[in-house]
């Protein structure tokens, strides 16, 4: 069961509840042994070989290790990729967060006619297939845990010069 809240600082209605699954809370409590960090969430996505471990904002470094020592032990484990996202309260923030700060230029986050919620990423041409990684998957990533966590059910990558208003 779904209870929503209002986040006033967006005016984006954010999950307040997220179900998980056995082998996710088993997958988390594993990637809190192995990493020393609390996973607030877990994604399976059995489409792309990965598992999604959503990290608390500082803790992204822990979770990684030295030289990404940590997070290739628990790719051993578990033996599928992982990728790690570090969470935001803010929508936007949250979204640079998945699809890499440095290459995004902006977020926009609009309410559609039909009510539902868009976020439209902006980013340099020439990086924009580095923003939306081989076969897609970040750009996936991004429409995943933006549906999950704040109701937006579109997420679009553009380029400035290709807008339309």
């Amino acid at each position: 069961m779904y209870h929503e809240e209002i986040d006033f600082k967006t005016g984006i209605e954010m999950t307040e509840t997220i179900k998980l699954t056995t082998d996710q809370i088993k997958l988390m409590s594993l990637f809190q042994n192995v990493t020393g960090a609390t996973a607030r969430d877990c994604i399976e996505d059995e489409k792309l070989d990965r598992v999604i471990f959503v990290v608390n904002p500082g803790k992204m470094g822990l979770a990684i290790g030295k030289g990404g020592s940590t997070i290739r032990n628990l790719q051993n484990v578990v033996k599928r990729n992982v990728e790690l996202v570090e969470y935001s309260d803010d929508p936007a923030d949250f979204l640079k967060n998945m699809l890499n700060q440095k290459l995004v230029s902006e977020v926009k986050i609009n309410k559609r006619l039909d009510g539902s919620m868009q976020a439209i990423v902006l980013v340099d041409a020439k990086k924009k297939g580095i923003v939306v990684g081989r076969e897609g998957r970040n750009a996936e990533k991004a429409r995943l845990l933006a549906k999950r966590y704040f109701q937006i059910s579109s997420v679009l990558i553009q380029s400035p010069e290709k807008i339309m208003e």
